[in-house]
């Protein structure tokens, strides 16, 4: 039982480590169909005025980066872009910032809860590496617009390494 529990958590965790960054493809040469077959359908695609696209693929709640593909109004890579950056998250504005441009500049969250009493609708997304961990909460009011902004050190990795290791008995 433990070494199938094992086995699948490792498949999981290896399918979500396709490097974007390694991937091969060349700016102005891979085609919208070429990144599809490598990473497989989006979470999202955004169109642009221009025609060109954005293709978000975000690697959480286990993963801590959510990468942006640029196509250009044919249809080819014009760039990869790893979205969970300190430099985006500056770019989130308290009162102005709304819920489609966190969403076009960070890319879609997995993890998203609802706190009626407060109101409040919050994005989470997981950033960082394993090293130094962080979790980024946006919390949005009911007409769409950013109203908090939280980044703290994630702990939660902590309870992954407890089932690994056998529900909770340490190994030294």
């Amino acid at each position: 039982m433990r070494a199938n529990i094992l086995g699948m958590l490792a498949a999981t965790l290896l399918a979500g480590c396709a490097s974007f960054g390694d991937s091969g493809l060349v700016a102005g040469q891979a085609t919208g169909a070429e990144v599809i077959a490598k990473f497989g359908r989006p979470a999202d695609r955004v169109v642009n005025p221009d025609g060109g696209s954005v293709l978000y693929y975000p690697r959480g709640p286990m993963g801590r980066n959510s990468y942006a593909v640029m196509l250009d109004a044919g249809g080819k890579l014009q760039a990869i872009e790893q979205r969970l950056t300190d430099a985006n998250i500056a770019k989130i504005r308290i009162g102005t910032t709304t819920a489609q441009q966190v969403r076009e500049l960070l890319g879609p969250s997995l993890i998203h809860t609802s706190l009626p009493r407060l109101e409040r609708d919050v994005w989470e997304y997981k950033m960082g590496d394993m090293a130094m961990p962080y979790v980024l909460w946006v919390q949005f009011s009911p007409d769409g617009i950013v109203r908090e902004v939280m980044k703290m050190t994630d702990d939660s990795d902590k309870d992954l390494d407890h089932l690994i290791h056998g529900f909770g008995h340490r190994h030294r």
